[in-house]
């Protein structure tokens, strides 16, 4: 699997967890749902986002190292 289809099944899976926890968010509103999205849910739409943007900067520069290593 390619770093490209990677980020693209990982930014899709992103979206659709977030699709859900903001439908389950809409009928949970309590200080559970706000410790849970503070401590478990942002943190993870964060390091997934900054993995996103990691993949991102790699893909060229192991399309360029292929390149020169054919």
């Amino acid at each position: 699997m390619s770093l490209t289809t990677t980020s693209i099944c990982l930014a899709d899976g992103l979206k659709t967890v977030a699709a859900h926890w903001e439908d389950a968010r809409a009928g949970w509103d309590d200080p559970i749902a706000q410790a849970f999205e503070a401590n478990y849910w942002l943190p993870l739409k964060n390091q997934v986002e900054a993995a996103l943007t990691a993949l991102d900067r790699l893909a060229p520069i192991l399309a360029r190292a292929r390149e020169e290593c054919s």
